[in-house]
């Protein structure tokens, strides 16, 4: 049976339920007073924007990705060090998937169009059906997307570790991987921000061509820190 898509959280769902970071629930990470022109982190899964300043304690303490090692579609090496020092916009997703992953990879094309002279920004999209992705495998489907594999690397390897990265490293849901049917694929419509230290600054659904344009607005404000 091939593998079906199943939606997950709502971006609009996280905003509300998490709210702005307080005085008192940020344990002194202030909400600056003006935010239009700054990003917060995100450290924990419940997605509760912080404002940390470079002088504040926990400032060296922000979630970051951790070290991995995956391979993409043409077959290279893949680590945490491609994510030093440019903007990365990360997903979830796999090739045979029906429902919300062609809208997603439409959307990264679109990101990729919008961004195709600028060399900082990478796009990730991790495969959460790696024993089917294969190189070969990830090869055609970004063939068919027009993918620049210097610009937009899919990534296959060890599912375990793609899916800790998911749960755990990138708050994309505990909900991803087989289902308790067995039959169906869990994942999310979640696309993930991070900076050029690969900390967490935004979270959007990424089946929305109107969330691509924010993830635009929001490099724009990203590259000016």
């Amino acid at each position: 049976m091939i593998p079906t898509a199943t939606y997950g959280r709502s971006l609009r769902g996280w905003l509300i339920s998490a709210g702005l970071c307080t005085l008192s629930a940020c344990s002194g990470l202030k909400k600056p007073p003006d935010t239009t022109d700054r990003l917060p982190f995100f450290n924990t899964p419940d997605w509760t924007a912080r404002w940390i300043e470079p002088s504040y304690a926990a400032y060296d303490s922000i979630h970051r990705i951790p070290s991995f090692r995956l391979t993409d579609q043409l077959g290279r090496a893949v680590t945490e060090k491609e994510l030093e020092g440019r903007i990365t916009i990360a997903n979830f997703f796999f090739t045979r998937c029906k429902g919300i992953c062609p809208r997603m990879s439409l959307n990264m094309a679109y990101l990729q169009e919008a961004f195709r002279k600028d060399p900082e920004i990478l796009l990730l999209s991790h495969s959460v059906d790696p024993e089917a992705d294969s190189v070969s495998v990830l090869a055609a489907y970004a063939g068919a997307q027009g993918a620049d594999p210097d610009r937009w690397r899919l990534l296959t390897g060890d599912r375990d570790l793609i899916y800790r990265l998911a749960r755990k490293e990138y708050f994309a849901g505990d909900s991803i991987g087989i289902s308790a049917a067995g039959t169906d694929f869990l994942h999310t419509e979640d696309m993930i921000l991070l900076d050029g230290s690969r900390r967490i600054r935004g979270l959007y659904n990424g089946t929305l061509r109107s969330e691509m344009d924010r993830i635009r607005e929001d490099i724009a404000i990203l590259k000016k820190e």
